[in-house]
């Protein structure tokens, strides 16, 4: 609750220059919060993230003319920095919505659990769970990666609510070893160094389930084009209509694929009239899968989207589809997941002159893997039994793959002008070989 009571606080004094006119904003809005954070992947995360708003004569709002999102931060636990800068925008180019970013992110303690969700045995009752063994060097789902991303997607207007989508996106990768020297031991100077050979990583590489022409990172060059369907009355937090996607996504440059997405969300107006507002009832149905080619090492963990919500859109997992779960812990070639919420806002409110909600949003999530990622080559290290630091059976078991997860959770809103959302999650993955144990997230928006 105090985290909470700060971030309220902090929202309250955020600096705006608009006019304002019967509950309509104007001109120009700042939102600006430290990234005063924590989470049990990263830790404590330091630094300051923001978007900025531009609603014009307030003929569009709530969705503004012009929106630029920015963040620089750093993690304490894997030691993380990422850098962030984008821009959205449906009337730069009339009759054509423009989002672009630029993202540069380094992770000298990435977390790498393995392939194909609970397959890969590094669930919470694993010896060799990550951070366990300080004491003995070992960080075993520990490696490094550097990420560079600039992407550009545009969409156009076919008909009334049904537009045609197309972009570019352009990723360079470089993956290894941990970077990090370890950890002091309480009370004295000694410093442990993680083994780097005692890795699943390595162990990977040793099996053949990682190959050596992408161990160390590569480019992407992807080219995604489809179809976009959308009724909702606003962008951030819908009260009501459809939102879906279908669309191709695919890589033009080594390790090529491609890759088909659906994403149908709803959202459902519950004519309780409440002075806060309605209820809404919001769910998604997703699917994303690689119908041709192989995705490399480094791209595997990506979650491509037309339109970025947060900065970071990745993995099967935390905050960006089933929560309750670490980091990336389900990388797969595919994946169908879904996501229901009822948010209901508890009170609204003007201050320092900003409009301001709050709300809660209890939410249940489920997915299942429809394609597993190299699955031959796990065939083939059984197969040679080839010898790593750990024996297969003791890191993979193919027979989970189909497993459903499933996890369920609540949250609360603070919104300011109903577009610049902070968002505190708990959730609780009830599928044991990926339970986390209480997972907390603390970002910006709603998931979908």
């Amino acid at each position: 609750m105090k985290k909470l009571l700060i971030l309220s606080l902090l929202l309250a004094s955020t600096l705006s220059v608009f006019g304002q006119e019967k509950e309509v904003k104007k001109g120009w809005s700042l939102g600006l919060l430290p990234t005063a954070t924590y989470s049990v992947d990263n830790g404590f995360q330091a630094g300051a993230f923001g978007d900025i708003y531009n609603y014009g004569d307030g003929t569009t709002y709530p969705d503004p003319l012009h929106k630029i999102s920015w963040e620089a931060s750093y993690f304490t636990h894997s030691h993380r920095m990422r850098f962030y800068l984008a821009y959205d925008s449906k009337y730069l180019i009339p009759k054509m919505r423009v989002n672009a970013s630029v993202t540069y992110v380094t992770d000298p303690l990435y977390s790498f659990w393995g392939f194909n969700g609970g397959a890969s045995l590094a669930h919470l009752d694993n010896p060799y769970d990550l951070w366990t063994n300080k004491d003995t060097g070992i960080n075993y789902f520990g490696m490094s990666r550097n990420m560079l991303r600039v992407l550009a997607n545009f969409q156009g207007e076919i008909v009334p609510h049904l537009n045609w989508a197309a972009g570019v996106n352009f990723w360079n990768w470089k993956v290894g070893d941990m970077r990090d020297n370890g950890y002091k031991k309480d009370g004295s100077n000694d410093k442990f160094y993680y083994d780097k050979d005692n890795t699943l990583y390595r162990d990977y590489q040793r099996l053949g389930i990682i190959h050596a022409d992408e161990k160390n990172g590569g480019n992407a060059l992807e080219l995604n084009a489809g179809l976009v369907y959308d009724t909702r009355d606003m962008e951030a937090a819908p009260n009501h209509g459809i939102w879906a996607e279908a669309y191709l996504n695919g890589n033009v440059l080594d390790h090529r694929y491609l890759k088909a997405c659906v994403y149908f969300r709803h959202y459902i107006d519950i004519p309780i009239h409440i002075p806060a507002g309605d209820p809404v009832f919001a769910y998604r149905l997703a699917w994303q899968q690689t119908i041709a080619g192989e995705t490399p090492l480094y791209m595997i963990q990506n979650n491509p989207l037309l339109v970025q919500r947060n900065m970071i859109s990745e993995g099967f997992g935390s905050s960006n589809t089933i929560r309750g779960l670490r980091e990336n812990r389900i990388l797969t070639e595919g994946f169908a997941w879904m996501n229901a919420e009822l948010r209901v806002k508890l009170v609204n409110f003007k201050l320092f002159n900003q409009f301001f909600y709050i709300a809660v949003n209890p939410f249940f999530d489920a997915g299942v893997i429809t394609k597993p990622y190299r699955a031959a080559e796990f065939e083939a290290a059984r197969a040679l039994n080839i010898a790593t630091y750990h024996p297969l059976d003791q890191l993979y078991d193919p027979d989970r793959v189909k497993d459903i997860i499933y996890s369920a959770g609540a949250g609360l809103k603070i919104a300011m002008n109903q577009n610049f959302i902070v968002s505190v999650e708990l959730a609780k993955c009830f599928y044991k070989p990926l339970d986390a144990g209480m997972w907390l997230g603390i970002g910006i928006n709603y998931q979908f």
